[in-house]
């Protein structure tokens, strides 16, 4: 069985991230959504459970996709979850940039490979951040992230 894990903050999860899983979805046998915190990014919008909820649900119609969590190196997790692969979405160029000593620092330590999908062109100007810019000001994010995620952005900027 291959596994591989999508990793990210996905705070929130964006309909550009959901297009990813499932193109992954469609190349291994498993896939793990897998949540994270990342020490470069101030604390997020949505608690942990409340995003593995979100892309729970977001994946539902998935039935190869499974979500997690881990707080340590992600090859720590790749090699005890028995994980041969992680798979990236890029953007641009800015991403492959960010990504790609990561990656290669993830195979150096482990071995474990990780594989790019270009995001497709309609969401390739999408990013979580811009979604809670957009939404803490009252701006309109239909069509950018799920609908559920966008009712729960607009129940936390109104409070």
């Amino acid at each position: 069985m291959t596994k591989a894990v999508c990793p990210g903050s996905f705070d929130p999860v964006t309909n550009g991230h959901v297009d990813i899983f499932t193109r992954a979805a469609k190349s291994f046998d498993e896939i793990i959504v897998l949540v994270t915190a990342n020490p470069n990014k101030q604390s997020g919008l949505f608690n942990i459970e409340e995003r593995m909820d979100m892309i729970r649900q977001a994946t539902s119609h998935i039935p190869n996709i499974k979500v997690d969590t881990w707080g340590g190196l992600l090859v720590d997790y790749t090699t005890a979850n028995h994980v041969g692969a992680l798979v990236k979405g890029l953007r641009s160029s800015l991403d492959y940039d960010y990504e790609l000593p990561m990656a290669q620092m993830n195979r150096r330590l482990s071995g474990v490979d990780t594989f790019f999908l270009m995001t497709d062109e309609k969401y390739g100007y999408i990013s979580s951040s811009l979604c809670k810019e957009v939404a803490k000001y009252g701006g309109d994010v239909s069509g950018l992230v799920p609908d559920h995620v966008v009712e729960a952005m607009n129940a936390k900027f109104r409070k």
